[in-house]
C-alpha cells in the first residue's frame, strides 16, 4: 500500500523536501509553496461549492422563461442538491484510486459541459437535467479537502483543512449573493456563462501549480464501494464523528431552513434579501476556520468538538431570546457559524488520520452523514415551526445538539479509534 506525502515523492512542487531538509531556508520556502497550494486548493472547493447554490435565487427568472413549466422552477435547485449527494456517494471515493489533480480536471471539463447546457437550455426540463449533472460534479470540492490533508504533516493537519473549508464556505456564503448580482444585470444565462469562465481559469492554474498525486488504494469500483461500510465499522472514530457532524448540521439547518420566514412576518416584514445578508455575517465562520484548525493541532479535536458543542447550544438560547431582535439574531448566527464550522474542521482532521489511505472514502462516509443530518433538520424545521413558531424552533435545535453532545461524550476517548 502507498504510503502519504511525508513516505512518497510527488511530481509538482516538492512538499517532501521539507521533511528531508533540515535548512532553515529550504523549510521556508516549502512552507510558502505548501501555503501556496493549500490557497489553490480553497480556491478550487470554493469556486466549484459555488455552482449548487447559484440557482436558488433565481428561481423567479425560471418561471418567467418558462411559464408554461412554472409550477416545476422547484424542482431545479432540489435536483441539484440530489445530485451533489449522489455524487459524494459515487464519485469522492475515487480520490484514493486515482489521480485526484487528474479526476478534479475532468469533473471541472465535465460541469463547464453542464454549465452551457443549463445556460442555453430551451426548456425547463433540459434545465433540470443540467443541473442534476452539476449538482453531481460539483463534488470537486469534495477530492480538494482530502488533498490538503493528505499534503499537510500530521501536526499541520487540521490548519491545512481549515484553510481550504474557509474556501468552501465562502463559496457557499457568497454564491446566492453573486449569483443575484449577475442575474439583476445580464439576466440568469449569464450567471451559468460566467461560472463556466471561472472554471476554464481556475483549469489553467490547476494545470500550472496543482501537484499529482499517488492512488493510495487499488480496489475495484465496486469493492471501493463496499469498503467504506467496513471503514464504518472498524472505526468508532468515524461513526462518533459523522453523529456528532450530522447532529450539528442538523441544528444548523434548522435555523437557515426557517429564518427566511421569520424575517418575513412581524415585527421584522423583511424580504428574502435580508435572509441572504445574514449569509455573509455567517462569514464569521468560514474565516474561523484555520484558527479552529491550529487549535484543533494544539489542544487535540476532541477538545474543540466539545467548546463547538456548547458555543451551538447557547446560540440557540440568544435565538430562543431574539423572535424580535435582529441585533440578537446576528450575534447567535455568528456564534452558531462558528461553533459548526470549528466542529467541522475538528472531525475532519479527527477522522483523515484514522486510515490516510482512504482518506477519500472516509471524507464520504462522514459527508454523508453530515448532509442526511442537514436534511433531517430542514424536514424538522419545516415541521416545528407552523406548530410550535420560533420557541419551537429554538428548542428543536437544542435537542439536536443535545443528541450530539451525547454522542460524542458517552464513551471516553480512545486512541486510533
Amino acid at each position: 500500500m502507498i504510503g502519504t506525502l511525508e513516505d512518497r515523492a510527488w511530481a509538482g512542487p516538492p512538499i517532501l523536501s521539507v521533511m528531508a531538509t533540515p535548512d532553515a531556508s529550504t523549510s521556508a520556502s516549502s512552507a510558502r509553496s505548501l501555503r501556496s497550494l493549500l490557497l489553490l486548493l480553497a480556491t478550487i472547493a470554493g469556486i466549484s461549492v459555488a455552482n449548487i447554490y447559484y440557482n436558488q435565487p433565481l428561481l423567479d427568472n425560471f418561471r418567467q422563461s418558462f411559464p408554461g413549466s412554472a409550477s416545476w422552477v422547484g424542482a431545479v435547485p432540489a435536483v441539484t442538491q440530489l445530485g451533489y449527494a449522489a455524487g459524494m456517494l459515487l464519485l469522492a471515493p475515487l480520490g484514493d484510486r486515482f489521480d485526484r489533480r487528474r479526476l478534479i480536471l475532468l469533473q471541472i471539463a465535465g460541469m463547464c459541459v453542464a454549465l452551457i447546457v443549463a445556460a442555453t437550455a430551451p426548456t425547463l426540463a433540459v434545465l433540470i437535467v443540467a443541473s442534476l449533472a452539476i449538482g453531481v460534479l460539483a463534488t470537486i470540492a469534495q477530492q480538494a479537502v482530502p488533498f490538503a490533508a493528505e499534503l499537510a504533516p500530521p501536526s499541520e493537519r487540521g490548519h491545512a483543512v481549515g484553510m481550504v473549508m474557509s474556501g468552501l464556505l465562502l463559496g457557499i456564503l457568497l454564491a446566492r449573493t453573486a449569483s443575484g448580482i449577475v442575474a439583476e444585470y445580464f439576466g440568469w444565462r449569464a450567471v451559468f456563462g460566467a461560472s463556466v469562465l471561472a472554471l476554464v481559469a481556475l483549469a489553467v492554474v490547476i494545470i500550472l501549480r496543482l501537484p499529482k498525486s499517488q492512488p493510495t488504494s487499488t480496489l475495484p469500483y465496486g469493492k471501493l464501494m463496499v469498503s467504506m461500510w467496513h471503514l464504518v465499522v472498524e472505526h468508532r472514530a468515524l461513526r462518533e464523528a459523522s453523529l456528532t457532524g450530522a447532529s450539528l448540521f442538523g441544528a444548523f439547518s434548522i435555523f437557515w431552513s426557517v429564518l427566511a420566514l421569520l424575517l418575513a412576518g412581524a415585527p421584522f416584514h423583511l424580504g428574502p434579501q435580508a435572509a441572504g445578508l445574514f449569509g455573509i455575517v455567517g462569514a464569521a465562520g468560514a474565516l474561523a476556520a484555520p484558527l479552529a484548525g491550529k487549535f484543533a493541532d494544539r489542544r487535540g479535536p476532541r477538545a474543540i468538538i466539545t467548546v463547538s458543542l456548547v458555543l451551538v447550544a447557547i446560540s440557540f438560547v440568544i435565538f430562543g431570546a431574539s423572535a424580535k431582535s435582529i441585533a440578537g439574531l446576528v450575534v447567535g448566527v455568528i456564534i452558531l457559524d462558528i461553533g459548526v464550522q470549528a466542529a467541522q474542521i475538528s472531525n475532519q482532521s479527527r477522522i483523515y488520520a484514522l486510515k490516510p489511505d482512504a482518506r477519500s472514502r472516509v471524507n464520504t462516509v462522514y459527508m454523508v452523514a453530515y448532509f442526511i443530518g442537514g436534511a433531517l433538520g430542514s424536514g424538522v424545521g419545516a415541521i416545528v415551526w407552523p406548530m410550535f413558531g420560533w420557541i419551537g424552533v429554538s428548542i428543536a435545535g437544542i435537542v439536536f445538539v443535545a443528541l450530539g453532545a451525547w454522542n460524542h461524550l458517552r464513551l471516553p476517548a480512545r486512541a486510533g479509534n
